[in-house]
């Protein structure tokens, strides 16, 4: 079944849709009957209908029209095929026909009149109210439409004050303000002031592993507390992985050969949830709380600005360069008296690591300390782990099949008991300073070491070779943003080509604070070869062979010495 925006193409459907029309009309006893075909094909070919279609079997539709030249908009015509009624089809074609009237004309008041109780419930759904008909279009050709229903005689007796039908009225906001939401002081803030200056916000938390179902209830609470009009929490685990994740453990990617790109990765899946949702509520405004001190605010504005573009982007926390005590000072002056201690250490968790700031990390020579981390050493013994892998992905462990995302969250419990994955990162940030942020990726790091190692036996040298430069870029460019660049598409199929014989079991042994790999079984080891063993013995070539190769081999060393007569002395 597919449901899209009507073309030229559909026009064919125009009789049946009529046809459909006044025979539902006919059954129900009440609305507009009889459509014109000629009228039908107007609305499609000008975009301006959705229609359904089983392969190529008519299922449903419905068309927008406009009154007082866009001032007004209806969505009519709403009608689902006999064969296809009970699915829940009419409630997805409204839903998307609501949204492109929505798209096509932003400032315009969307409504609709009708006797049907499902229509009225759908119609509540998507933020209609009930209106007498004097808010309704004042314009004459709407109501001359309705000659054909069987009560237009209550219609003209009332002067179109009143009829059977039930008027119903849905109203752009002024002011409509997507917010990324993360449930801390700096969102908190913008959620409360963007609601006390006028905005209807919508306040988006984007799971990417970092949050359970408690800590979503409590965010939730919170946000509906600061006056927010809606809290919606996404959860985007699978997406992270499948975006994002898989080509990070496919390019081995560890920025600065130590930061498996915790944070930086997930923003990305964040930025990009947040806009998609942001366009489907149409809203004008698209708000996050990142100061203006870090790298978080470059990839949530570019983001925004290549999938939001009409969207103004309000950063209220970077805009009013706000102090913590200022934030908090406003919170509270405004009656929100939640506590707001800062805790010694700054945590971030997420399905790929967990980001740990303090003190330490503000300076160069200093630790953070063991109880910085959120994981305590709680093993001291060792733990043996057999990971296998289907073409680069992590799909069990110890012969227990499951999907990726799962099987990374079991690495993770496993290996965060032996306190593994810890590190200080130490890079240059997007505004071209130097920053320290200490992290917790047991499962990360221990994958890419695991995925590494049955690369080394699975793939050529020059695919190694190739693959390690093309990962440098590939963790640079994302972590500066830079995602949604085509070349990012362009190195992850090369990835993604590189994976077909990347199939295997490696073996994993976790002990207190680091772990070992320690060996590899795959019917593409490519050791496995009947060509010798490296350093014992062959059977592919004679001694004569090898004199031979060396001596062409070192052709060009030789000239070039022989040339120049460099000195090593």
């Amino acid at each position: 079944m597919k449901i899209v925006i009507a073309n030229k193409s559909h026009s064919i459907y125009a009789n049946e849709i009529c046809q459909t029309i006044e025979q539902a009309a006919q059954v129900r006893g009440t609305g507009i009957a009889r459509r014109n075909p000629d009228y039908i094909i107007s609305k499609i070919e000008n975009g301006n209908a959705v229609i359904a279609l089983d392969g190529n079997t008519f299922a449903g539709f419905c068309y927008i029209e406009s009154w007082e030249h866009g001032k007004f908009v209806a969505n009519s015509g709403l009608i689902v095929h006999p064969d296809y009624r009970g699915q829940g089809l009419a409630k997805k074609i409204k839903k998307i026909i609501f949204n492109h009237s929505r798209s096509k004309y932003p400032d315009a008041k969307i409504f609709s009149i009708t006797t049907g109780l499902a229509v009225m419930k759908m119609n509540s759904e998507l933020g209609y109210k009930p209106v007498t008909f004097s808010e309704l279009t004042d314009d004459q050709m709407f109501w001359d439409g309705c000659q054909t229903c069987k009560n237009y005689d209550v219609l003209q007796r009332t002067k179109q004050a009143m009829c059977l039908c039930t008027g119903m009225l849905f109203e752009n906001k002024k002011k409509g303000s997507k917010l990324a939401y993360s449930g801390g002081l700096d969102t908190s803030y913008c959620a409360k002031y963007l609601t006390d200056s006028g905005y209807e916000v919508y306040a988006v938390c984007v799971n990417t592993g970092g949050f359970d179902a408690e800590e979503l209830i409590e965010m939730e609470k919170r946000a509906l507390q600061l006056g927010v009009k809606e809290f919606q929490a996404i959860s985007a685990m699978e997406k992270y992985y499948d975006y994002v994740i898989r080509y990070l453990i496919f390019g081995n990617v560890l920025k600065n050969n130590s930061y498996p790109l915790s944070v930086s990765a997930e923003r990305i899946i964040q930025a990009m949830e947040i806009a998609d949702y942001a366009n489907t509520i149409n809203a004008k405004y698209i708000a996050h709380g990142s100061t203006g001190a870090g790298n978080d605010q470059v990839r949530f504005d570019m983001i925004f600005q290549s999938m939001a573009p009409e969207m103004t982007i309000i950063t209220p926390i970077r805009e009013k360069r706000l102090s913590r005590q200022e934030e908090i000072a406003y919170l509270n002056d405004n009656g929100i008296d939640i506590e707001w201690n800062k805790a010694k250490y700054s945590i971030n968790a997420g399905l790929w690591g967990t980001s740990v700031g303090g003190d330490e990390t503000l300076t160069s020579d200093k630790p953070l300390p063991e109880e910085a981390y959120p994981s305590q050493l709680k093993r001291t013994d060792s733990q043996i782990l057999k990971l296998t892998f289907e073409k680069g992905e992590c799909v069990a462990i110890d012969g227990q099949f499951d999907s990726p995302v799962q099987n990374i969250e079991l690495i993770q419990k496993y290996a965060s008991k032996f306190a593994i994955g810890r590190d200080i990162h130490v890079g240059d940030t997007i505004l071209g300073i130097k920053g320290r942020v200490g992290f917790e990726a047991a499962a990360a790091i221990v994958l890419i070491k695991a995925h590494h190692l049955l690369e080394k036996h699975t793939l050529t040298k020059w695919q190694l070779q190739h693959k390690d430069s093309m990962a440098q870029w590939y963790g640079m460019h994302l972590h500066e943003g830079l995602y949604l660049d085509p070349v990012m598409r362009n190195m992850e199929a090369f990835f993604e080509d590189s994976q077909d014989h990347v199939s295997g079991t490696v073996q994993v042994t976790l002990k207190p604070y680091h772990f070992t790999v320690d060996g590899v079984e795959s019917e593409h080891d490519l050791m496995r070869s009947d060509f010798g063993t490296y350093g014992e013995y062959n059977k592919a070539w004679t001694a004569e062979d090898a004199k031979g190769f060396i001596k062409i081999y070192s052709n060009q060393s030789k000239i070039y010495q022989q040339l120049n007569k460099e000195s090593y002395d």
